[in-house]
């Protein structure tokens, strides 16, 4: 055997031994390309479904807060009804007049006399327009004066030191506690749905 024989042998081997390494790398080189791949897929389809749960979560808290500011309108405009139907009835209480607040005034004076004895200084108090009606009142009960006025829509406040006793019956006070007995079934008959 020649030396140029021995050499071509070497560099057929050689040849054969690169392209077998170039093979090699070209199969380690696509897997690594098909691993990438898949894990691109992968992360891909990760980020879409993230996405589509951040997507959805704010789509709910988006529902969520309108249905919240539906329900805050709602019940503002329910507190807005609700106090405009408080002022006209206390506008049409004020205006109550002649026989019909003379004979309140006086019940809720002849209640309010209940609470004290006999020969105690009583005073009471009242609405400004309703001096002269309470003092007409008054006439009829010992020991009891007009002793101011008291800013309310009508009816009296009574007193007496010696007791210390203090009923207000006023229509005011009434009004208040026959509004809260009342809200929710007066609220019911306005919002009915």
């Amino acid at each position: 055997m020649s030396l140029e024989t021995v050499a071509e042998d070497i560099r057929d081997e050689a040849r054969a031994r690169a392209e077998e390494i170039r093979e090699e790398g070209e199969e380690h080189a696509a897997e690594i390309v098909e691993d990438a791949e898949a894990d691109a897929e992968e992360i891909l389809a990760e980020r879409e479904a993230e996405v589509e749960r951040e997507i959805e979560q704010q789509r709910e808290q988006a529902v969520s807060s309108a249905k919240l500011e539906a329900k805050q309108a709602r019940l503002e405009a329910r507190r807005d009804a609700l106090e405009e139907v408080r002022g006209e009835v206390e506008t049409a209480i004020a205006g109550i007049d002649g026989e019909r607040r003379r004979s309140l005034t006086g019940a809720l004076l002849d209640a309010a006399a209940e609470e004290f004895d006999d020969g105690e200084s009583v005073s009471v108090y009242g609405r400004a327009d309703d001096e002269a009606l309470l003092e007409d009142l008054l006439e009829e009960y010992d020991g009891f004066d007009v002793a101011g006025e008291y800013d309310c829509l009508g009816g009296v406040v009574v007193e007496s030191e010696e007791s210390r006793v203090r009923v207000n019956n006023t229509f005011d006070s009434i009004l208040e506690t026959v509004w809260e007995d009342n809200l929710k079934e007066l609220s019911n008959r306005l919002f009915e749905r």
